[in-house]
């Protein structure tokens, strides 16, 4: 949860007047009236009392503006910019220059001027000028402006446009502004991977409103509907270039190339995009690997993931203890190892996880577990992809009665270094599943957290405050298994018997 603190030096400051105005009521009581007022003694008296007190009032409300304090008694705390983006701003070093082109009868615009003016006095180098286009509507054409509610932020030279009310969206786009170097996404396409380009929603085959993510429905889903569209718009959001790729079509990665993303693919590299893709870690690149269920890794790309230390199980991880709502395969990660990457997060979900086998990395290589399910959690075998029909058993039913072996499964993990032949150290991210950053799954729990967080740290910007766009979504509640029966325990059963045994008390302290 969000806390906003006080600022206490403009308390402080608040304090101070106070004492001020009541030293003059004090001395207004205090001090002697009776000196003779026909005296030029007297006259000096009353003049120097009220110049003192005028002098002190001044004095006093010139220090309260200069010290302006903010506080916010409002229950949702709608006046107060929230935390990443008070971040930003405090960590302003350079000029930032925002024109806010707001409607001055709009209740909501007039609210996120306030809370841009409360945003400009944490930082001399946050300079805003609040703007009604009715008022100034020449400033508004020469600057492009057509709508209300939109910001120009400007900063050495360059220009980002904002349309919205709010404040982190400001915050996102000083981070742009103040950008030096072009980053660019790149989401590989061309063997069934999770589009970026698609509506945000998605279908199956089964027509049911309740389904699953896991290996048995894994063999029946459509893929059109079935994308990745709110994660790049998210990205967008951040200021990233976001382009799609087919690497069979080339020889290799894009120079421009930031950031690779291979989201979900259904089938098999050909060996000149592993190749490629191996040339681009060489370069210093960053990728992001999700490899979903039933996926097989080809010879060279299986060399590749070997070299940083990595393999991909074809398995799919079953966790009892943690997990979403009654699916046991719907794995639910609430523990993190320490790395930037998985810093603040708090719960994140999995929907048909495969486990990841971490070995010894070729030189120059580190490697490093992300996520992991619980200590209860097991494994069982799952069919290639290109063996899957709709209807086909799920292999490894078979051999159920081999008892499963209990213990903590690595899901995803971290490579960083320099690979064999590279030039330059490359940073990879690999997760054993996909559908966490789709449409379906990309805006609930701290799904989204995870995954900009670990672009951020592919593009090598961890070191920036890390604001996160608003993803709408429908007003849901999402609980873990645990917590299901934690919450039934407590209202089901603890709450009536509570009562029950309070009535059982009063009755016998009556009888």
């Amino acid at each position: 949860m969000e806390q906003h603190s006080l600022e206490i030096v403009p308390l402080l400051w608040l304090g101070g007047w106070l004492v001020a105005i009541v030293a003059v009521f004090w001395a207004a009581l205090r001090l002697p009236l009776d000196i003779g007022y026909g005296s030029w003694r007297g006259r000096l008296y009353m003049a120097g009392i009220v110049l003192a007190s005028v002098g002190v009032c001044a004095l006093a409300n010139v220090a309260l503006h200069l010290h302006d304090g903010h506080v916010d008694l409002t229950r949702e705390k709608i006046y107060t910019p929230s935390p990443a983006a008070l971040k930003v701003v405090d960590a302003l070093d350079r000029d930032v220059a925002v024109t806010y082109f707001y409607n001055s009868r709009d209740p909501a615009a007039k609210r996120s001027r306030d809370v841009l003016e409360v945003m400009e006095r944490r930082n001399p180098h946050f300079k805003l000028r609040a703007v009604d286009p009715d008022k100034e509507p020449t400033l508004a054409r020469t600057s492009g402006i057509k709508i209300y509610n939109a910001a120009m932020i400007e900063a050495e030279g360059r220009r980002v446009l904002v349309h919205s009310t709010d404040e982190s969206e400001i915050a996102l786009g000083i981070q742009r502004v103040l950008r030096e170097r072009k980053i660019t996404v790149c989401f590989v396409e061309g063997h069934g991977e999770l589009p970026m380009d698609n509506f945000e929603f998605h279908t199956h085959l089964e027509n049911a409103a309740d389904h699953s993510h896991g290996d048995a429905s894994s063999h029946v889903v459509e893929m059109p509907g079935h994308g990745v569209g709110r994660f790049r718009r998210a990205l967008e959001a951040q200021g990233y270039d976001v382009q799609k790729v087919v690497l069979a079509t080339r020889t290799e990665v894009p120079a421009d190339c930031t950031v690779v993303v291979l989201a979900s693919p259904r089938t098999t590299l050909l060996p000149a995009e592993s190749s490629a893709l191996r040339d681009f870690l060489r370069r210093g690149g960053s990728a992001l690997f999700l490899f979903d269920l039933g996926f097989v890794l080809e010879p060279e790309l299986e060399r590749l993931m070997a070299g940083l230390g990595m393999r991909f199980e074809q398995q799919v991880v079953i966790d009892p203890l943690s997990h979403y709502q009654n699916d046991p395969e719907l794995v639910a990660v609430a523990g993190y190892d320490r790395h930037p990457v998985t810093r603040s997060l708090s719960l994140t979900i999995y929907p048909g996880i495969r486990p990841l086998s971490l070995a010894a990395p070729s030189a120059g290589v580190q490697i490093v577990p992300l996520l992991a399910s619980s200590r209860d959690s097991y494994t069982r075998p799952v069919a290639a992809a290109e063996h899957r029909v709709a209807g086909a058993a799920p292999v490894g039913d078979a051999a159920a009665v081999v008892p499963p072996v209990p213990r903590p499964r690595v899901l995803g993990a971290i490579a960083e270094g320099t690979i064999e032949g590279g030039s330059q150290p490359m940073r990879v991210v690999a997760v054993g599943d996909g559908d966490f950053a789709s449409n379906s799954f990309f805006p609930y729990m701290a799904n989204s957290d995870l995954l900009l967080s670990a672009i951020r740290w592919l593009a090598r910007e961890e070191r920036n405050t890390a604001v996160a766009a608003r993803v709408p979504v429908p007003p849901h509640i999402l609980l873990t298994g645990l917590q299901t029966q934690l919450v039934f325990g407590i209202i089901v059963i603890l709450l009536p018997l509570s009562v029950v045994a309070l009535g059982c008390f009063v009755w016998w302290r009556r009888r």
